[in-house]
């Protein structure tokens, strides 16, 4: 099953620098082939169920393995049977809405 995701990976108990964690984690969904899109709160992940979710648990491995104690994360999981629909289309939809909106939304 083709699934949409949006991953937030926070690591607890390493300070207030999260980047290389995250950049770990970047690298761990890179690797598996998934697409991605990264933004400000998390990322965005494009693939199939399986491989998505072991990609998230292989994160939590890497990141415990650079020494973090402790992982909150949060996924939200969005998928269809009526349709294929990518990352770029989910985004273009509301995008189209917007080019046809005046400006300050009235």
């Amino acid at each position: 099953m083709k699934v949409i995701v949006d991953l937030c990976v926070v690591p607890i108990g390493v300070g207030v620098n999260l980047a290389p964690y995250i950049a770990a984690c970047e690298r761990v969904l890179l690797e598996a082939g998934l697409k991605v899109q990264l933004h400000p709160n998390g990322t965005a992940i494009e693939g199939e169920w399986a491989p998505v979710f072991r990609a998230i648990e292989a994160c939590h491995t890497a990141v415990h393995g650079m020494g973090c104690p402790r992982i909150y994360t949060t996924v939200k999981v969005n998928t269809r049977t009526d349709r294929d629909q990518t990352l770029e289309d989910k985004v273009a939809s509301v995008e189209a809405l917007l080019q046809g909106m005046p400006e300050g939304g009235h």
